[in-house]
């Protein structure tokens, strides 16, 4: 359930996202993201950031071109062949606290590391564009298997690309030391905007 608060304001002291973490509390948190993506949790954070003005950050809807559509019945249509008109770049854009933010988000069940294949050429260069801009970028990932999340910089990412030299992965010991971490929270159940605060204080 959202709890709207007046004039939008950011209230830290809120019960829900402040309550403190014991063995009963952690069961609650795991059992209420169970079953949901990282995906379908950012959009959930999302719109509960819209819906009380804290920032305005939406998916990127994904280009794509209509080949063939069919018509099983009059008041339904379904489309049966489509194709991407361009590669497309990360998934979620928007504005926090007069800042342009620019992020792409990925989840893995791998303990130890992160895969660099997961990424594409020109996701890397996107990012990179973005910070030549002075506009913050950054990848949500998701160690599902340890239950933990991070912000991670594009400049990290982006160093980490640059210089794989055949290297496939990024060590999740060098994510979790370069990230962000996003705390445990009830309501959003993914409320990485704290992390992102983190990340706005050391650019400060």
């Amino acid at each position: 359930m959202a709890i709207n608060y007046p004039a939008g304001t950011r209230r830290t002291s809120a019960t829900a996202n402040q309550v403190r973490i014991g063995k009963t509390t952690k069961k609650a948190l795991t059992f209420g993201r169970r079953g949901m993506g990282l995906e379908e949790e950012i959009n959930l954070a999302n719109t509960y950031y819209l819906a009380n003005q804290l920032a305005v950050i939406h998916k990127k809807p994904t280009p794509i071109t209509i080949v063939k559509v069919d018509y099983p019945a009059r008041s339904a249509a379904k489309i049966t062949e489509a194709y991407f008109k361009q590669a497309s770049t990360t998934d979620y854009n928007g504005v926090y606290q007069g800042r342009y933010i620019d992020f792409d988000a990925k989840e893995t069940k791998n303990k130890t590391s992160f895969p660099l294949k997961n990424f594409h050429e020109h996701q890397i260069a996107h990012l990179a564009h973005v910070l030549a801009q002075n506009g913050i970028g950054f990848v949500i990932i998701k160690f599902t298997t340890r239950d933990e999340t991070f912000v991670y910089p594009a400049k990290h990412l982006i160093k980490q690309w640059q210089l794989r030299q055949g290297k496939q992965s990024i060590p999740y010991l060098e994510i979790a030391r370069d990230s962000f971490r996003v705390p445990n929270s009830l309501n959003p159940s993914l409320d990485y905007l704290k992390a992102v605060d983190q990340y706005f204080q050391q650019l400060d």
